[in-house]
C-alpha cells in the first residue's frame, strides 16, 4: 500500500507514530491514469451494487463509512458518485451540521448513536461524530478535558459498533489548500454550485493550519482497530477510485452468503 492511503495507528507498531499532513500527497498515486481510473470506478460500482444486495439479503454485517475532511473536500461529491448505483432501500446518508439546540443539550453523540446502521444497511455520515472534538478545539468552546475524554467515548462508541457486527471506514479527504481555495471560489461563479456559498467557509479556510493540526491529533488518537485513510482528493476522479476500491475490498472480506431459504 502507498502512503498518502492508509494510516495504521500507533499501537500497531508499537511506537509512535504522528501523521504530518503536509508531507501527505493530495495528488493520484503515480501511475495511475485518470482514463484506467474512471472505467475501473465503473467497474467496482457494478461490484458494489452486487455486494451491497448481498450485505443487505444476509443480514448479518452492515457498514459504516464516515467522510471528513476540509470544506469543498468532496464529502457530497464523493457520496454522489461513489454510491449512484446502490440500491437507496439499502443504504441511509446522514449529514451532521453544528448542533440544534436540542441536539445540544444532550451529551455529543446522542444525536449520532441513532444513525448508526442496521445489520443489512450502509450508513454514510457526511461529517460525523469527530466534529464534536474539530470545532470545540479549533474555537475553544469546550474544556481540554472533557475534549480528552470525547476521544475515549468515541473510541469505546467504535468499538461497541464493531462488537455487535458493524465494520467502520473512515475517511479523510485531502485536498491542498489551493484546490480548497479554487473549489470555494467556483462555488460563487457556478451557478449550480452557488447555493453551496457559505461566507464562513472563508473563515474557517483561514484557520487551516489549525485544522491539520487538530486532524493529526485526531490520528494519533483514534482507535487503533478502525484506523483512518487518508484519500488524495484534489482530482475528484481519483478520489472516487480509491474510495470504492477500499469499500468494494471491504465488503469482499466479509465472506457473505446469500441465505438458504
Amino acid at each position: 500500500m502507498f502512503r498518502g492511503f492508509f494510516i495504521f495507528a500507533a499501537k500497531h507498531l508499537n511506537e509512535s507514530i504522528m501523521i504530518n499532513l503536509n508531507k501527505e500527497s493530495t495528488n493520484p498515486k503515480e501511475g495511475i491514469e485518470k482514463k484506467y481510473a474512471e472505467e475501473e470506478t465503473l467497474r467496482l460500482k457494478e461490484k458494489l451494487y452486487k455486494l451491497q444486495n448481498l450485505l443487505y439479503a444476509e443480514h448479518k454485517h452492515s457498514l459504516l463509512i464516515i467522510l471528513q475532511g476540509m470544506d469543498a473536500a468532496g464529502k457530497d461529491g464523493t457520496i454522489r458518485h461513489v454510491f449512484s448505483s446502490v440500491d437507496p432501500q439499502g443504504c441511509n446518508v446522514k449529514s451532521f451540521k453544528a448542533p440544534t439546540e436540542e441536539e445540544a443539550s444532550h451529551d455529543f453523540l446522542w444525536r449520532v448513536h441513532p444513525h448508526a446502521p442496521a445489520k443489512g444497511m450502509i450508513q454514510i455520515f457526511n461529517r460525523s461524530h469527530y466534529e464534536d472534538i474539530l470545532f470545540p478545539t479549533i474555537h475553544k468552546t469546550i474544556d481540554k478535558k472533557i475534549l480528552k475524554k470525547r476521544f475515549d467515548i468515541i473510541n469505546n462508541f467504535e468499538e461497541s459498533l464493531t462488537a455487535s457486527g458493524t465494520t467502520i471506514l473512515k475517511f479523510f479527504l485531502h485536498i491542498s489548500r489551493n484546490e480548497q481555495k479554487k473549489r470555494l471560489a467556483e462555488r460563487l461563479s457556478n451557478v449550480h454550485k452557488k447555493w453551496k456559498y457559505n461566507p464562513d467557509d472563508l473563515k474557517e479556510a483561514k484557520r487551516w493550519n489549525d485544522y491539520m493540526k487538530v486532524y493529526e491529533h485526531i490520528f494519533d488518537r483514534c482507535n487503533p482497530s478502525v484506523p483512518w485513510h487518508i484519500v488524495p482528493a484534489d482530482h475528484r476522479w481519483y478520489r472516487n477510485y480509491v474510495v470504492a476500491k477500499k469499500i468494494v475490498s471491504t465488503l469482499k472480506d466479509m465472506k457473505m452468503k446469500f441465505p438458504n431459504k
